[in-house]
């Protein structure tokens, strides 16, 4: 195993709550299906223009469907996350993946983020931000619980922790 300031490059352990998937289905419906809806309104109020519509309706329902289908699927494969004594771990994306190693010494603030559809299926998001120019390591689709002990770990393992800044 490869070693990078002490912490082992390996794929996090924990995948996020099985409740994601509903959260990134409904997130995808509400991306997916506006376009299409409003053109089969207009299919049914506008008889005129029915041919045009229906294949609009057609052109933009079958791939909306399709990515409703993948993508959470997906993700759900690919999220994972891990809070080692060294470093917090996280994999995520879709179709651009990425892998985050944040040593602990490196984190500045850890917090908790829950959207409205979030709360409605018990989820909640940890955002660790660091001094790095890639941005903060966002751990989404966790239950509610797991990131409260999550971020009271974190808070706890940073305060023990050394931080490169002296």
């Amino acid at each position: 195993m490869e070693q990078t300031g002490g912490v082992g490059l390996r794929p996090p352990r924990h995948r996020v709550d099985r409740r994601a998937l509903g959260w990134w289905t409904l997130q995808s419906a509400v991306f997916a299906l506006p376009l299409p809806l409003v053109f089969g309104a207009l299919y049914l109020f506008i008889p005129p223009a029915r041919f045009v519509f229906v294949w609009l309706f057609l052109a933009f329902l079958v791939p909306g469907v399709a990515y409703m289908a993948v993508m959470p699927v997906w993700r759900y494969r690919v999220h994972r996350w891990e809070v080692s004594d060294q470093a917090v771990y996280a994999a995520s994306g879709w179709l651009w993946q990425t892998w985050r190693v944040v040593p602990l010494s490196r984190v500045q603030t850890v917090e908790t983020l829950r959207g409205p559809i979030q709360q409605l299926f018990g989820l909640s998001g940890v955002t660790v931000t660091t001094a790095s120019s890639s941005g903060a390591v966002r751990i989404k689709g966790i239950d509610r619980r797991t990131a409260r002990d999550l971020v009271e770990q974190l808070t706890q393992a940073t305060q023990a922790t050394p931080g490169d800044a002296a």
